[in-house]
């Protein structure tokens, strides 16, 4: 069984529906969805890792980075548009409150200071937990923002479409489960971890770019996030072009090992934009092969 952040009718449940039809358990936070992972309850949850404009879940990241080990296996891209639903009868110039999740609430800004500049806008829950709450006739918000699926599903009706100031908005989600062998390479890989410093100074973070930079690796996403032991101490969440099994991906993830206070392995799985890294000269599989060999030639040059 499979679960996901729910509840239903969210973008989250959207983006595993896209990947599998299996019967799948909604659960009210991300703690609770890989919590469920991690003791077995389910063998895989769907969660938010990564939005365009907002950037990275930190509820996701950090909850990834601590507590019994966790592998992403599969990531969807899901591109997000957002409608401003209310109950039938209700138009446009009648919205005062309207409720929605914080995410929806930063990327439909600007549209609702120009079309409703008057209008309150409450954060917090979800997308489906908006339109359920503005789907009560008692409710005291008039509108909800988010999504086709949460507003078709409790009844509402759209007074406004396309509500996002970004419309190329797209988010990230990761479906995690226990460890396990990773997925084997395609050609177009991610791999993520998050790297632990042994201490904080001068060049501390330069010491862990250094280690894919110099093997030719790719960053596609970075970023810092509290430990949570004392102020001013962080973490580095990465993600990286490449696989586990590619040469130049072992080599950093080594590299890291030797140098870090803890890495924290969160998997290597397809990309779900299919594109392949540009691999420098000397960096490809290749070439990593002949270097190999060249030393080995050294060592024994009879052979």
């Amino acid at each position: 069984m499979l679960g996901y952040f729910g509840p239903a009718g969210t973008f989250t449940h959207q983006a595993l529906l896209s990947v599998s039809a299996e019967e799948a358990v909604a659960y009210d936070t991300v703690a609770q969805a890989l919590d469920a992972v991690r003791t077995g309850e389910i063998r895989a949850a769907m969660v938010p890792i990564e939005n365009s404009v907002e950037g990275g879940v930190s509820a996701t990241l950090d909850i990834l980075a601590t507590g019994r080990p966790l592998m992403i296996t599969q990531e969807v891209l899901l591109p997000v548009q957002f409608n401003l639903y209310a109950r039938p009868g209700t138009a446009l110039n009648q919205v005062q409150r309207v409720v929605t999740h914080p995410h929806s609430a930063a990327q439909t800004r600007g549209w609702m200071i120009e079309n409703l500049p008057s209008a309150k806008v409450t954060e917090g829950g979800s997308n489906a937990y908006a339109a359920q709450e503005v789907s009560d006739p008692t409710s005291k918000y008039d509108a909800a923002i988010c999504g086709r699926i949460a507003g078709e599903m409790y009844g509402l009706v759209p007074v406004a479409t396309e509500i996002a100031d970004n419309p190329d908005a797209v988010t990230r989600f990761v479906l995690v489960s226990r460890p396990a062998d990773p997925p084997l390479p395609t050609g177009a890989d991610k791999t993520t971890l998050v790297a632990y410093m042994h201490a904080d100074h001068s060049g501390a973070l330069l010491e862990i770019l250094e280690q894919f930079a110099s093997r030719g690796v790719n960053l596609t996403r970075i970023e810092s996030r509290p430990t949570k032991t004392q102020l001013g101490s962080y973490c580095f969440s990465i993600d990286a072009e490449g696989h586990l099994r590619d040469p130049r991906m072992a080599e950093t993830l080594q590299g890291l090992h030797r140098i870090c206070a803890e890495v924290v392995f969160l998997g290597s799985y397809a990309r779900a934009d299919q594109v392949r890294p540009q691999i420098a000269r000397g960096f490809a599989d290749a070439d990593y092969a002949a270097a190999k060999a060249w030393y080995a030639g050294l060592i024994h040059p009879e052979d």
